[in-house]
């Protein structure tokens, strides 16, 4: 299994983090790779998510179940697509210096050791590419240096 885990602080109030993770439908607008979504449902709680995902002539879908505690975590629990596993979890904590910490953390397993054996050359760099993404997004949406924005 791949694993990936970053922790950063951020500019940016937990509930401006939240929202913008939450807001799945906006993914194929600042996140590579992910070029359309579909919500099944969606509630405060929980939401039944697609993502297709391409890269150059490859794409796949994802569906995932997003369990939501508003303001402070989101648990992803993958239930199809290409996958064998994929769970992620953010954490969204008031930092006492004023902005976030965001916790990041994604497990996966190919049903494909090849795939699998491919994707860990590539993994952390691609996921820390995306993370980033979700950075200049909030830099776009809230301003750069004003949590309160």
């Amino acid at each position: 299994m791949a694993h990936h885990h970053e922790r950063r602080e951020l500019p940016f109030s937990a509930q401006q983090m939240y929202e913008l993770v939450a807001d799945v439908d906006r993914y194929p607008e600042f996140l590579p790779w992910v070029i359309g979504t579909r919500i099944r449902s969606n509630s405060d709680t929980e939401m039944l998510a697609d993502m297709i995902v391409g890269f150059r002539n490859l794409r796949e879908t994802f569906s995932s179940r997003v369990q939501k505690t508003p303001g402070e975590r989101i648990e992803v629990d993958y239930l199809d697509g290409p996958l064998k596993e994929l769970n992620n979890i953010w954490i969204f904590e008031e930092a006492p210096t004023g902005g976030c910490i965001v916790d990041f953390t994604v497990d996966f397993t190919f049903r494909n050791r090849v795939f699998q054996t491919i994707a860990g050359q590539f993994f952390d760099k691609a996921l820390r590419k995306m993370t980033d993404a979700f950075i200049v997004r909030a830099e776009a949406l809230y301003g750069s240096s004003n949590s309160n924005a």
